[in-house]
């Protein structure tokens, strides 16, 4: 039996209660066991670098022998505290329970007397760990004029914009801060952040992630920019690229594709080539291959998560995506995309907690880069969608007829099921899918008529019964599907339920479970507050069309109506150090519309470090901002005809080296087609965007010196074309959002409801961001000269035009008729 309090004949275990407890708490504590008359009572500590605890937090309070663990507190603790009334501090059984829980979660467990000076160590906690800070100055040595990179290029210039980001950076490191950075075109942002990230991670042993928005910039990370940074520090790093694992080919799910190739006779050759690949690929990313697999093969035999077998895979030795996993463990940086980067902290959200593996493995300190498009990857990472070729798709593997002859997983997991035959009954419940599939499309199609888009709210939900009805179902016979299947399942015996069949079967319910829940939530729309719920006609291919009655085809999308909430809750809340950097978060020097939709704003002020950072470059004698003064407002049925004429006359003003951009496709089909008429014996290449590959058409247009290039939507940001192929931007029009655009509207409702002005709060600066990155395309480097030419008048007419004007670098500006801004830009450039 252990001594009291008064005993110190086991010294060695009654440590000395003064190593264990500042004075302070050791009075804390003794105060609050004699407000609870001498009872036990149960505290949290929290202790420092030396193991002192300098917190005590009184939980709850029980009797002279037991006292409640206050469950929710005790989490949050670094030791578990309680007294024993009578002096004994033996631990009881009670007591001991509790210790191999705090053992498991790394806390300490201490027992005290009533006088609190004497304790009795039960589990010892485990120290925090010690932070080594990094001096701003330090970090921003290795870019400055005497550093390393100084000496490695002999005609080096400091960019003192870039010095002061690496200082604000490091401050976010050391001060476990929130950092919202503007860093213009020139700043170099990306070593900005390497350095002291590449730093942080070798002195605190910590994981850095580096989450971008387009795969070429995580490229140029891998490939150029961390190697030479690890010249600049003089440290050797480990940087792991880690994609989405359906960018990686599974070698269980080929292997059973060769062994069934008689039901993928079309593509013989194609699988075929990608098995020979595999033998001699060291990555076995899609990346890699030497030619472009059709995204039906490839999704046949890609990695997908929910039909891995995990350890059960007599594969894993080989597989490629644990390859990369294994690789990213003891990585210092990982290079990641914001898609990956947000299933990540979801399944962080939903259960897997910070400390553990989850997509990637732990970290607390995250850099994203071209942080203005972190909402919109966000909102569509959280959406969901189903359309009839989502159903057909995992219907057709379950089951599928071609001619006289059948296939389908259903068929091999029944000859594996020991229960009754259900074969009949499953192929029954399928056809009655696919019809009822077939018409909830043409009820959609119908109830949207000439439209493309209507959004489900009180206003259109009569209209939509319906369709709704339709939903119900597919919800039913879908759900009939997935129950019957699973009653196949239940009677494998277990020797076969760790065949890849049924694997693959499970993966396949369980997407026809998502597409039922949808179902039901598109029925139930008015108990989801928070999203947004719509339909979408979209076009058929026109290999397809000649097969349905309907050229079109509807998409049904539910989608997150905000996601500051979630960004809070599961980005800036629960990470360290979050700093968020791109050319484009401000609209007129502000942050506040980015930080309100990113949920920034919900942070503690004090935690939120901000910073503009100007380019270097001379855009004053660099560059020619110009507005045609005669060009007619957008809503004038001339605008198009002067887009049209005015692209030609502006680009026989540049010698070709144009980038034309449009808000609408279709606007840039006609442009284009009459520019490719008039510019036909000039020799210039006209490139449209939707005639090659995005990648393609780029390099085309990057080595050809005298090309045009016409495009939408992705191509206003992340392309980068220094040097005399591009020396001129059109903007044809102000890139404000699509009014009907469902989510558009229900966010703009969402303002009005507050009282708010959706146009000066939403339409205004969305369109200035968007704007920024559009007219950043043309200066990338120091000797970049050209004109950025804007079509659309509103820029100088309207009141809120002034925004936009702010936003950009100051150039010399020109407000005349096309003709005369044609000529300076041919003398200018």
């Amino acid at each position: 039996m252990f001594p009291n309090s008064s005993n110190k004949v086991l010294g060695e275990k009654f440590l000395e209660i003064q190593d264990r407890f500042s004075a302070e708490v050791r009075a804390e504590i003794k105060k609050q066991i004699r407000l609870a008359a001498g009872n036990e009572v149960f505290f949290v500590g929290k202790i420092d670098q030396n193991g002192v605890v300098i917190e005590a937090e009184a939980c709850s309070r029980g009797t002279s022998d037991t006292v409640p663990v206050n469950i929710s507190k005790s989490f949050e603790a670094a030791v578990l505290i309680h007294n024993h009334p009578s002096g004994l501090l033996y631990p009881s059984e009670a007591d001991l329970a509790v210790a191999a829980r705090c053992s498991e979660r790394a806390q300490g467990f201490y027992i005290v007397n009533n006088e609190a000076n004497d304790v009795y160590v039960v589990v010892e906690p485990i120290l925090p760990k010690t932070i080594v800070k990094l001096p701003p100055e330090s970090a921003a040595y290795f870019l400055s004029k005497i550093g390393p990179l100084a000496k490695i290029y002999s005609n080096y210039e400091e960019r003192p914009s870039q010095i002061e980001l690496v200082k604000k950076i490091t401050d976010s490191f050391n001060n476990g801060s929130i950092g919202v950075f503007e860093a213009g075109t020139g700043v170099g942002k990306s070593f900005a952040y390497l350095v002291p990230s590449m730093i942080w991670a070798v002195e605190n042993k910590e994981r850095v992630v580096i989450s971008t928005g387009t795969i070429n910039l995580q490229q140029q990370l891998c490939e150029k920019d961390i190697p030479l940074a690890e010249k600049i520090i003089g440290k050797k790093i480990k940087a792991v690229l880690v994609k989405g694992r359906n960018n990686y080919v599974c070698l269980r799910r080929l292997n059973e594709v060769l062994k069934d190739m008689d039901l993928f006779s079309e593509d013989e050759e194609t699988f075929t080539k990608i098995n020979d690949w595999t033998k001699t690929t060291p990555t076995g990313s899609r990346s890699d291959l030497s030619f472009m697999p059709g995204e039906k093969v490839w999704q046949r035999v890609n990695s997908e998560s929910d039909a891995c077998m995990g350890m059960r895979c007599k594969y894993r030795e080989q597989c490629f995506v644990m390859k990369v996993r294994k690789e990213a463990v003891d990585a210092n940086i990982l290079i990641v995309n914001h898609h990956l980067l947000f299933a990540d902290i979801e399944s962080r959200m939903n259960g897997a907690g910070y400390d553990d593996v989850a997509v990637l493995p732990p970290y607390k300190r995250v850099i994203f880069d071209e942080a203005h498009g972190i909402e919109g990857a966000a909102t569509s990472f959280f959406s969901n969608s189903l359309n009839r070729f989502k159903i057909l798709k995992q219907l057709n593997l379950l089951y599928r007829q071609k001619k006289t002859s059948v296939s389908g997983f259903l068929f091999t997991v029944s000859a594996l099921s020991r229960g009754e035959d259900r074969t009949g009954q499953i192929e029954e419940e399928i056809s009655k899918t696919k019809i009822a599939a077939e018409a909830l499309d043409q009820a959609a199609d119908s109830l949207l008529e000439k439209e493309f888009t209507l959004r489900v709210q009180p206003a259109t939900a009569q209209k939509c019964a319906e369709v709704f009805s339709k939903l119900g179902e597919v919800q039913a016979h879908l759900g009939k599907v997935t129950g019957l299947m699973r009653k196949v399942m239940d009677e494998i015996s277990d020797d076969d339920k760790d065949e890849g069949i049924v694997w693959e079967t499970r993966s396949v319910l369980k997407r026809l479970d998502d597409i039922v829940a949808l179902c039901g939530n598109f029925r139930a729309w008015d108990e989801h507050d928070g999203e947004v719920f719509w339909m979408q006609k979209y076009k058929l291919p026109e290999s397809m069309t000649k097969e349905y009655q309907s050229p079109y085809y509807v998409q049904f999308s539910q989608t997150p109506l905000d996601i500051a909430p979630m960004m809070n809750s599961g980005v800036f809340e629960p990470f360290s150090s979050v700093v968020c950097v791109s050319a484009t978060l401000g609209i007129g020097g502000k942050f506040d519309f980015w930080e309100r939709r990113t949920g920034v704003t919900f942070s503690e002020p004090e935690r939120v470090l901000r910073g503009e950072f100007k380019s270097p470059f001379d855009y004053s004698r660099n560059m020619i901002f110009a507005v045609p003064s005669d060009a007619p407002f957008p809503d004038n049925d001339n605008f198009q005809s002067f887009v049209d004429a005015g692209c030609v006359r502006m680009i026989r003003a540049a010698g070709g080296r144009t980038l034309v951009l449009f808000t609408s496709f279709d606007s840039l089909r006609h442009a284009c087609d009459v520019a490719r008429t008039e510019l036909r014996s000039t020799g210039i290449t006209i490139l449209k965007q939707g005639d090659d590959d995005r990648s393609k058409l780029l390099d085309s247009f990057k080595s050809d010196n005298t090309s045009v290039l016409f495009a939408t939507e992705s191509f206003w940001e992340g392309i980068d074309v220094p040097g005399d192929s591009l020396s001129q931007v059109i903007i044809a029009k102000l890139p404000f959002g699509v009014p009907s655009d469902p989510v558009f509207a229900a966010r703009s409702d969402l303002i009005k409801s507050r009282g708010g002005n959706p146009f000066m709060e939403l339409s205004v600066p969305e369109s200035v961001i968007k704007f920024r990155q559009g007219f950043g395309r043309l200066i990338r480097r120091g000797d970049d000269r050209g004109a950025v030419v804007v079509f659309d008048r509103r820029i100088i007419e309207k009141r809120y035009g002034e925004i936009f004007m702010r936003s950009v670098p100051m150039t010399k500006r020109i407000y005349e008729p096309l003709e005369n801004i044609a000529r300076a830009v041919s003398d200018f450039i």
